[in-house]
């Protein structure tokens, strides 16, 4: 059993180093840049806020990708500076089966779909940067 041990200390390194490595890039990406990596992420600072519950949710709006590049450094930049939830990403491509070829979508992840005021704030912040239609959704239904 103890020889099980160290292995999985190496690939929980690795797994950091992947994700390290992997929020360098996102840092200075933008949507409109990329089209082989689906998402781009950006997060709060390590310790700065709650980890997300099981109960976690995100903020959802769909953007043109004409505007989604100057929406994602509004966003990125809120994220980074602790003013939303944990973390942020933005699609690079449209889904599979989006309506329209040009729609990017953005979330931004609340740790407590329950956290009412918490949810409202993050709800807050989007909107006063010009950000509208969003859904919530949360990660269990």
């Amino acid at each position: 059993m103890a020889d099980s041990q160290p292995s999985a200390d190496i690939n929980l390194a690795l797994i950091t180093m992947v994700q390290d490595a992997r929020m360098l890039h996102d840092k200075a990406a933008l949507p409109s840049d990329y089209a082989a990596v689906y998402w781009i992420e950006a997060k709060r600072p390590a310790g700065d806020c709650p980890a997300p519950t099981a109960n976690a949710g995100e903020w959802r709006v769909s953007l043109r990708a004409d505007e989604v590049d100057t929406a994602w450094q509004r966003v990125k930049a809120a994220t980074v500076a602790g003013e939303l939830g944990y973390k942020s990403k933005v699609s690079t491509r449209p889904a599979a089966g989006q309506a329209h070829p040009d729609q990017r979508m953005l979330c931004v992840r609340t740790g407590d779909a329950d956290d009412v005021q918490a949810v409202a704030r993050v709800k807050a912040v989007l909107l006063a940067m010009g950000l509208r239609s969003l859904v919530y959704v949360p990660d269990k239904s």
